[in-house]
């Protein structure tokens, strides 16, 4: 197959990964997010990298959001939420960070593959995300790409979505966003 007809495959998967998510699990996300004095997001390997991109838009519209692990992350706090974005939500360090929110008396999300899973458990709600785990165990969801590839994509999808939504309700658009964009380039 040649390297577009794989790109359209790729889209089909990611357009019916989208018709599998829960409106009401996404909309309680955009809400909880109103409603927190901080947005502090967490994943690991490219799930991480897609939170941060998640956070930056986030820093964009005016909000105070920040990646776990970074030299600059503030406390967490009661009145903050934390976003786990783990395909399998089983990955130690976000199970150790969870936990440790979980003490701290914030609100914590959990967008995974498995709700069931522990961190989904730890969260105080989930958003479900079709996709197949690295490993390709325990999931009858089919996909072209290798590991975690259709989760990790959905994932950034779903992030951008979510900006989507909190822009509009924010009356914010690009042009009001872009003065908060970087500019010592």
């Amino acid at each position: 197959m040649k390297t577009t007809q794989l790109l359209a495959e790729i889209l089909k998967e990611l357009e019916n990964s989208s018709q599998l998510i829960s409106d009401e699990e996404a909309e309680r996300l955009v809400e909880e997010i109103l409603e927190s004095k901080k947005v502090f997001v967490a994943g690991a390997g490219r799930s991480g990298f897609m939170a941060k991109s998640f956070a930056m838009r986030m820093m964009h519209m005016g909000f105070d959001a920040y990646v776990i692990g970074e030299t600059v992350t503030p406390t967490f706090e009661k009145d903050d939420i934390l976003i786990i974005g783990s395909g399998s939500g089983e990955t130690k360090s976000l199970v150790t960070i969870a936990e440790k929110a979980k003490t701290l008396s914030g609100k914590i999300a959990a967008i995974t593959i498995f709700p069931d899973s522990t961190i989904g458990q730890l969260a105080d709600f989930t958003i479900k995300l079709p996709g197949a785990p690295k490993d390709k165990t325990e999931n009858a969801y089919k996909t072209i790409q290798p590991m975690g590839s259709l989760y990790e994509q959905t994932l950034l999808l779903l992030y951008d979505a979510i900006n989507l939504r909190l822009m509009e309700k924010r009356g914010l658009d690009s042009t009001k966003m872009y003065g908060k964009h970087a500019n010592l380039e």
